[in-house]
């Protein structure tokens, strides 16, 4: 009893290991799991910091001090003469330096800022949207690639059942012996297409794994997806909706206009600025020799406050603003040359799986049309050469037409499936 209740778990275990995963269980994991969308996450974080220090440039700067200094040897006095004095002292204060106006700096690096968080945050969706693409497009292929074993081993199957058809024949003296070694040459071939097709599933299937970033023996499954054909919008239609709400444009236009903003940040070093500043402090002093007031005393009627402002005109700074200038300049002009890139390539993109999946449901249909006509082809084929009236040549012409129509049904299939989801994805 206790060993079929150790069975029974481990095969639960291996049930729960094993258990398949659906195409949006693959693409959440992937973006959780996903490096690219990591490092952009703290890339964002990192903006977010900058906001952060942005608004503490607000802010005054205070500051305490001390200091201790000694003095020995000879020294001028109060009656112009040198004589040996060890002298000492030690003073303390505090400092507060309190920015009024900037020359608007501070604000436009706010404002820069956050127009950068913002964008940051965009190009996470936009990482999150480029793994999606990518684990659909790798889930699909597995899926085909193991249709594509499941045609393979279909095929094996008909060779075989042909081997041992004409076997039977043979022994009825109604075929030559020539026709068994065609027939074994081809069960030879298709079990070599098989392993090849079984690879490629494999390789597929890794090759999804390690979008997931799964380990290479997880056990791990999917599940196919609905072949129903999805309704296509003009890919007008779809571009405009993606210029608005597609993550890699938005974040392209953010940065943009954050670009243009750090040309107002640079152009800051142009204007004055004004500080307000405050200082409290005491000391002690003393000299060998002289009759010196005490610690304390001294500490207490030395105590000194300090108020001003600071005025602080640019005149010239080595040309170092205009060069901040004219860099910033630059990098809004590369941001703008990349937001036209980022919109040329969304379009190139969106008419590209458009006319594909316009050619793909064609030719799905007409794949269709030659699975029906070919199957029927082969099974009147089959009949002929049974009765002698057609040879094993065209048998197995007939027989490879119908397996090439097979392939080409399932391929048609899975890429109106990938582009009408594009199509889809790039819509929403």
């Amino acid at each position: 009893m206790r060993r079929i209740a150790i069975i029974a778990l481990a095969a639960a275990a291996v049930s729960a290991q094993a258990r398949t995963w659906n195409l949006d269980e693959c693409v959440d994991y992937a973006i959780e799991h996903n490096t690219e969308v990591m490092n952009q996450a703290l890339t964002a974080y990192q903006s977010e910091l900058g906001v952060t220090e942005a608004k503490d440039a607000f802010l005054p700067e205070l500051s305490g001090y001390a200091s201790q200094s000694f003095n020995f040897g000879r020294g001028l006095t109060a009656d112009n003469t040198y004589a040996n004095r060890n002298t000492s002292s030690f003073s303390v204060g505090a400092q507060l330096s309190l920015p009024l106006f900037q020359g608007l700096r501070a604000i436009r690096q706010l404002r820069y800022s956050r127009q950068s968080l913002t964008a940051s945050l965009e190009r996470t969706e936009a990482a999150k949207d480029n793994v999606t693409l990518s684990v659909l497009s790798g889930y699909l292929q597995a899926l085909y690639a193991r249709e594509i074993l499941d045609v393979a081993t279909l095929n094996l199957g008909i060779s075989r059942s042909e081997l041992e058809r004409r076997q039977q024949l043979l022994e009825a003296g109604k075929i030559p012996e020539l026709d068994i070694f065609e027939a074994r040459a081809q069960v030879s071939q298709d079990e070599l297409s098989v392993v090849n097709a079984r690879n490629d599933s494999t390789l597929a299937m890794l090759d999804l794994r390690q979008l997931l970033n799964l380990p290479v023996d997880a056990d791990f499954d999917i599940t196919p997806v609905p072949d129903t054909p999805m309704p296509l919008i003009s890919a007008d239609d779809v571009f405009a909706n993606a210029l608005a709400r597609n993550h890699t444009i938005q974040a392209g236009r953010l940065e943009s206009e954050a670009a243009r903003s750090y040309v107002s940040v640079a152009k800051s070093g142009y204007i004055p600025r004004l500080s307000f500043n405050a200082g409290i402090g005491t000391n002690y002093y003393k000299t060998s020799g002289f009759d010196n007031g005490s610690f304390s005393s001294q500490m207490r009627h030395n105590f000194a406050k300090s108020l001003g402002f600071s005025l602080s005109v640019p005149i010239f700074d080595g040309f170092s603003t205009r060069n901040s200038v004219r860099r910033a300049n630059a990098q809004a002009a590369v941001a703008d040359l990349r937001l036209d890139e980022a919109r040329n390539n969304l379009y190139k993109s969106i008419n590209q799986a458009y006319t594909q999946a316009i050619a793909a449901y064609k030719k799905q249909e007409a794949a269709d049309v030659s699975v029906a006509s070919s199957r029927a082809a082969l099974e009147a084929m089959q009949v002929k050469y049974d009765n002698g009236r057609a040879n094993a040549t065209e048998y197995e012409k007939a027989r490879s037409t119908y397996t090439s129509a097979l392939t080409q049904a399932v391929q048609a299939k899975y890429e109106a499936i990938l582009r009408s989801r594009i199509i889809d994805f790039y819509n929403k």
